[in-house]
């Protein structure tokens, strides 16, 4: 038997099709809202930026001075064997925890809607 020739399939030129769409441009940083890549106009001390961030929302830091509080109140109870203490301030903990939650959810939320406007 003879062996046939190999049938040449002839390469496909490259068609000119219109350019994709690109979500992003790799060349330059994205464009995020409120965000500068460049660095701070201003830079703040770490003093000023916790001043501004508890006069804009300072239920955070009472939440977290709350469940600070009360879980170094309940260890202290738990080692001097007060357990029923110790049950009440670790409920006190949770409590002011997620009120520490809660009020960052607000602050991100009341955050996004200045934004908006």
């Amino acid at each position: 038997m003879a062996a046939s020739p190999a049938t040449a399939v002839p390469e496909k030129s490259p068609k000119s099709s219109p350019p994709e769409f690109v979500p992003f441009d790799f060349s330059k940083p994205p464009l995020i809202d409120g965000f500068n890549p460049l660095g701070k106009l201003k830079d703040e001390t770490l003093k000023e930026k916790l001043l501004r961030k508890t006069t804009e929302n300072p239920f955070v830091p009472i939440g977290c001075l709350g469940t600070a509080g009360a879980l170094i109140y309940g260890l202290r109870a738990f080692n001097l064997g007060k357990t029923k203490q110790s049950q009440l301030s670790m409920r006190g903990r949770i409590f002011a925890q997620g009120f520490t939650v809660v009020a960052l959810v607000f602050g991100i939320f009341t955050t996004t809607m200045k934004s908006k406007e």
